[in-house]
């Protein structure tokens, strides 16, 4: 049973969202919260599997209750929710170690998906999302592919293999089934290759596959 603190200011919004999630027998709503700040207290009292939580809270916003719940409780994924016009806040995510992103008006079915690759150690994010943010990305900086080719390409094949994967949002024991390995050897590839594209977590792995080309998001 993945267990789910849910944070966002809106009440209808909340209602809905967790209407959706209720609907799921895997996954068990344990708290909800109205603001930033509730929502990392709920999450040190309950210890959720995931939070999902939207950007734009009062208090203490989306981003900034992320980054202190990443510290304070690592073992547990943030899900952030968000609407088109916030690539600015999405990219700023990625930093803080949010490890999903998703659009308040998409598919119910891909807010189940992400909750559960998320709870998962997977990453997972939003095609349209995604496109969004690297086209911004790209747009600031057009030497970014090719920077990205190159920390790519500084990997072994077999640890380009696992970065195609993490990519395409699979968990590490979903790669372990695709490549045949077990999932502690798994793990240990995606240690090393964070560590040697020099990024902090599975999302921000997926943005450098995504920008070199490794992996495509297709909306």
């Amino acid at each position: 049973m993945i267990k789910v603190v849910l944070a966002d200011d809106e009440m209808l919004i909340r209602a809905g969202v967790r209407a959706i999630l209720d609907a799921d027998p895997g996954i068990d709503v344990v708290a909800e919260a109205g603001d930033g700040r509730e929502a990392v207290e709920r999450t040190l009292s309950h210890r959720p599997d995931v939070v999902v939580m939207d950007i734009r809270m009062p208090v203490l916003d989306g981003l900034a209750a992320a980054a202190e719940i990443r510290r304070a409780s690592p073992a547990t994924g943030v899900v952030m929710l968000t609407t088109f016009g916030e690539d600015e806040y999405i990219a700023r995510a990625l930093k803080v170690g949010a490890g999903g992103f998703l659009l308040k008006s998409g598919d119910p079915r891909e807010l189940l998906a992400g909750i559960h690759a998320v709870a998962g150690g997977a990453a997972y994010l939003s095609p349209k999302v995604a496109a969004r943010v690297i086209a911004e990305l790209n747009n600031r900086d057009s030497g970014r592919a090719a920077a990205a080719r190159g920390r790519v390409a500084a990997l072994t094949p077999r640890e380009r293999e696992v970065l195609e994967l993490v990519g395409a949002g699979l968990s590490n024991q979903a790669i372990a089934r695709s490549l045949r390995l077990t999932e502690g050897t798994v793990k240990t590839y995606v240690s090393a290759i964070l560590t040697r594209l020099g990024v902090a977590n599975r999302v921000q792995a997926a943005i450098v596959a995504y920008e070199a080309g490794a992996v495509t998001f297709e909306g």
